[in-house]
């Protein structure tokens, strides 16, 4: 991958360093890796015409700029997305309460006090005690494999990660698949192109969802119990509560990252594994090898590929790139988990490196709130699928989604051979 001339569907002008790149063309989405290797070769710093803004794909970069406190995720213009495809936003009032007090989109003091209320469930000693439960719930999704063929996504991605999440909040199980619809239309928001329809869909489910939540809320509060929404409920800082508002945008941000990119992960992981080809089992000998297996799963195949800011001030972010307050910088993370500055071998799957690091979970005060349980699932259930079915191989080659944030494939079909009963 180190041939500089460009992708067919992609057109650098080294001048102005700006980039022609359809998110939406299949050769691109299908393996983005292909544009990045090229880009990395002639400049980790481009402006993407397609979106509009600067974009940075070195990892050293990206680490930084994702600590730099110029920059932030609440909008200065003081609105959740100005992406709007009218003017008009009252199409998305639902939509836009929720993300009025999602700590994802806010900066300090607010951000602080609601992530230091949250952030007690999701510490690391408290996420492995989960441990048992994961291990568990991946054997019984295993067991119910019918023989032959079987779609990993809706047998064993999706439901495991939804199903903690539920149960960790207090909310029915049974409830997942309405929960999956629900997140699913709202992170449409954040995809390049989106229409009205989509915005309407989203503000539905928004509201739905919202509605929801605080149903369960009040009965919460009338009898709690030991789930994540009672302790929500309870938990103070300095003699301050959530507000019933920050409490249902904690809620749904939980739900919607408690599963949307670790359905992804699991996928694109199982994808990478197979890819190797032999005994799968290798890779999962310890858990020291498990963790690094996982680790390099994260930074190989990210499931999320950008993330933006706003810049605060006037700022010279790199050579002859000024951006000024309220305009949006991308930050390139599957890009940056592949540079060549950075990692020996940046395209190949090697588990056992000594440069293992990768910005698949964010840096700095936004990073990922739920990494440790992300970390937990991938390792138990990632070992768990392959100690129970060590002859697992595709069916079909897997395509993935025409959705470039959110890097996941659209189906995972396999063969499961022999399974080892647990």
């Amino acid at each position: 991958m180190t041939d500089l001339v460009p992708p067919t569907y992609l057109a650098f002008d080294p001048a102005t360093r700006h980039v022609r790149l359809d998110p939406h063309e299949p050769a691109f989405f299908q393996n983005p890796c292909e544009a990045y290797a090229f880009m990395h070769g002639r400049s980790n710093v481009i402006f993407w015409e397609e979106f509009g803004f600067w974009c940075f794909g070195g990892f050293d970069d990206v680490n930084r700029l994702l600590r730099d406190r110029r920059f932030g995720r609440q909008n200065p213009a003081g609105i959740p997305d100005r992406r709007s495809t009218d003017q008009d936003r009252t199409h998305l009032s639902a939509f836009d309460g929720i993300e009025a007090n999602s700590m994802l989109e806010l900066e300090p003091p607010v951000h602080t006090r609601l992530r230091t209320l949250v952030n007690r469930a999701f510490v690391s000693r408290q996420v492995e005690r989960l441990r048992p439960r994961v291990e568990a719930l991946a054997n019984e999704l295993v067991d119910r494999f019918e023989p032959g063929q079987v779609d990993l996504l809706p047998a064993f991605a999706s439901p495991l990660p939804i199903t903690i999440i539920a149960e960790m909040l207090g909310v029915p199980v049974e409830m997942g698949p309405q929960l999956l619809d629900w997140s699913h239309q709202m992170v449409a928001m954040y995809m390049h192109g989106r229409t009205r329809e989509t915005e309407e869909t989203a503000n539905r489910a928004a509201r739905d969802f919202s509605d929801f939540l605080r149903g369960y809320v009040a009965e919460r509060r009338k009898n709690p119990g030991d789930d994540l929404l009672s302790l929500l409920i309870s938990a103070q800082d300095d003699g301050q509560k959530l507000s019933e508002d920050e409490l249902v945008s904690s809620a749904v941000l939980l739900l919607n990252a408690g599963h949307e990119a670790t359905v992804h992960q699991t996928g694109n992981a199982v994808h990478a594994i197979l890819a190797q080809g032999g005994d799968p089992r290798r890779f999962f000998t310890s858990p020291q090898t498990t963790a690094a297996t996982v680790e390099e799963c994260l930074r190989f195949d990210a499931p999320l590929h950008m993330f933006t800011r706003y810049a605060y001030e006037k700022i010279e972010v790199g050579a002859d790139v000024i951006v000024r307050p309220g305009e949006t910088i991308g930050l390139l993370l599957g890009m940056a988990n592949h540079d060549p500055a950075a990692f020996a071998e940046p395209f190949a799957f090697r588990p056992d490196r000594a440069d293992q690091k990768n910005v698949s979970f964010g840096a700095g005060i936004h990073f990922c709130i739920g990494a440790p349980l992300a970390r937990l699932e991938l390792q138990v259930s990632l070992k768990t699928l392959f100690d129970r079915l060590p002859r697992l191989y595709l069916a079909e080659q897997p395509r993935f989604r025409d959705t470039y944030h959110f890097h996941g494939l659209e189906t995972l079909a396999v063969h499961t051979g022999q399974v080892i009963k647990a």
